[in-house]
């Protein structure tokens, strides 16, 4: 039973990445806080809100691919426009200009 339970504690996610969890403290251009993340999904929350969802599947994956490229466009300094455009013609949408 004991080995049973020291194997379990170590092969939990925690123990498993334990070496990943406290970077911030020693990394100073990690952060510490998951904000970035959160301020990027805002707009999606904001607008499933709003809209009450979405009635079918193709409806919500349509909505998640067009804010995906909308957003990384605007983070790589990109126009939103040309970044939609490459995305429709099948191009790979470039990094910063």
């Amino acid at each position: 039973m004991r080995r049973l339970m020291l194997y379990w504690i170590c092969n939990t996610p925690i123990a498993r990445d334990r070496s990943s969890l406290f970077v911030f403290v020693t990394d100073r251009d990690v952060p510490a806080t998951n904000n970035v993340s959160e301020h990027a999904l805002w707009p999606s929350v904001v607008f499933r809100k709003v809209t009450n969802g979405f009635r079918a599947e193709w409806g919500a994956e349509t909505y998640d691919a067009c804010r995906s490229v909308v957003t990384t466009a605007k983070l790589n300094g990109n126009a939103v426009l040309g970044a939609i455009r490459e995305a429709l013609s099948g191009q790979p949408v470039s990094v910063g200009r």
